[in-house]
Order: C-alpha cells, then structure tokens, then sequence
C-alpha cells in the first residue's frame, strides 16, 4: 500500500496509516490526517463507495480529475500545478493582471478535462460517504481547498494517482431515499427530508458547464448555525475570492459531504445523517444563489 503526503509546519505525518484502506473490493476507506490521501492506490470499475475520514484540522474535499489520455502525472505536476500556484500567489500579493496572466498559462489540453465525481466539502473531524461509478482508467484525485495563505492545498502535494482496474465492483447502485436533480439552467431541484434520520441521497446531473472559477458545478451539504448570513458562505464557495474556499470554514457552517463535479448524464449518491436544524446543498460556483445552486432545507425535531 503507498501513501501520498505533505509535510508542513503544523504536523509530522506518520509513513503508514494505521487501518487497513481497502474493506473489501467495493468499499474503500480515504483518511486525510494533515495535507495527504492515505488511499489504494488501485480500485475496481463500477459501483464503489468512497468513506473519507477528515482527521485534520482543515476542511477538504476529493475532486476526481480524468485527464486525455496521453496526460501523465509528471505532466500534471510540471505542466498544470505551476501556472496555478503562481496565479494564486501573485493574487495575494494585490497584482490581478499577473495573476490572470500566470492563469493564462495553463496548458490548452486542461479544458478537456472532465469530472467524474468525488466527496464535497467536508468539515474538520467529519467523515463523508459518497458512492460513485467509474470507468476502467488513469485519474488523479485532488483537493485544492487553500491554506491560510492563500495556496492551494493540491500545489502543497494533496493529490494522488487512481487506477481504476477491469476488475467489476459487485455492488449494486445504491437506492436513493431523496433524489436530487443540479444543472445550469435550473439549478438544484428535488425533495430534501424533513425530519431527522439517516439518508441517503442521490443526485442527478442533467448537464454541465465550466463557470469562471474554471470548475462545474457540484453539490455540497452544509449546516448552518443559527444568526449566519448565507452570503458570507456564498462567498466563501468561490476560490476566486481572496477569502474564498480558504482555512478554516467561516464560523456557524459545517459541511459533511456531498458529491462532487460529474459531466452530464451521470449520477452519484452520498449517505448523510442528519440532526434538527438549518442546512444547505450548495455548489462551488460565484453567486450560487443567482443560479439556484444554493438550496436551504430544514430537519425539525
């Protein structure tokens, strides 16, 4: 078993998890401890779900990358991770026109990327289960949540090489007890519970598009504290902001999970608990609720 990981200032991170991360062939385990996956680095095709452990101090999500084929990871840290790390950087220091020039130069094949799937954002000391559908491949996964300067937490080395084998899951896709529905034009629809318990909720993308944040849109769970304003969490969801998608989470919002950025026609499931109180689905876009992709829901005693 190989883990990927990053030291930094705040702790030493062991050579070896200490559990087993593969339960069986459909079931994986992901533990995050500071800024690394301890993963498999090989899982079978099909139906697998995804049980990440956030057991640092930082929120983190899984964003799944499926790169053209001829993309390589030296590629990836060589070609795509440089012109990132220094458009953020020049951003923090005040020079706009040199960041969206260093942006510039992510390379062209970058724009045939797609997405197909992940675990939304989650919380420090959360634990997130999201079921997915893979193809037989190469991908990367990632997170690029920010560190309190401003970095991306995938140019500090918070990403991992996946194959997907030709070896089938044996699970089954999973029944939803809620279905929920995401595109451009309507933005999140479907029925949300309304009483505390157990769920699991699946979600249907009906199209896809890149927004100016150069991601699609995705769903994120979040519960919301009373006396928070939504527009501090709007804001927040775009990177693009200096104080957007950084460490920590602004106080009074929790996130436990949800399914990340998929191309049209696919779907994906995520398995919540939840307690009484305000919540929200929401994607990781500028101005979600311009588009109905901020979603509020309540659980009542």
């Amino acid at each position: 078993m190989l883990t990927h990981s990053c030291k930094t200032e705040k702790k030493e991170i062991p050579a070896e998890p200490e559990k087993e991360v593969v339960k069986n062939n459909y079931e994986v385990d992901i533990t995050t401890e500071n800024m690394e996956f301890f993963a498999p680095d090989t899982i079978p095709s099909g139906w697998t779900t995804w049980t990440y452990h956030n057991k640092s101090t930082q929120p983190h999500f899984i964003l799944i990358d499926d790169y053209i084929d001829t993309i390589t990871m030296k590629e990836f840290k060589e070609q795509l991770l440089p012109p990132f790390g220094e458009g953020i950087s020049k951003m923090y220091e005040g020079k706009n026109e040199e960041a969206f020039a260093a942006f510039d130069k992510i390379p062209e094949w970058y724009a045939s990327t797609t997405w197909p799937g992940g675990v939304g954002l989650i919380s420090p000391g959360k634990t997130a289960v999201t079921t997915l559908f893979l193809d037989p491949g190469f991908y990367i996964f990632e997170c690029y949540v920010k560190m309190s300067n401003g970095m991306f937490h995938t140019n500090m080395g918070m990403y991992k090489a996946l194959i997907v084998s030709e070896e089938k899951s044996t699970l089954s896709e999973p029944t939803a007890d809620y279905e929920i529905s995401i595109s451009s034009e309507a933005g999140i629809t479907g029925t949300l519970p309304d009483k505390p318990g157990t769920y699991v909720l699946s979600v249907s993308y009906i199209d896809q598009k890149k927004y100016d944040n150069f991601q699609g849109h995705d769903v994120n769970l979040v519960k919301i504290a009373e006396d928070t304003e939504l527009a501090v969490l709007e804001n927040w969801m775009n990177w693009l902001n200096l104080d957007g998608l950084i460490d920590p989470v602004p106080e009074g919002f929790t996130f436990l999970g949800g399914v990340n950025d998929m191309p049209a026609g696919h779907k994906g499931y995520f398995k919540v608990t939840l307690d009484p109180g305000k919540y929200a689905l929401i994607s990781e876009v500028p101005k979600p609720s311009e588009m109905n992709l901020l979603k509020t829901f309540e659980i009542s005693e």
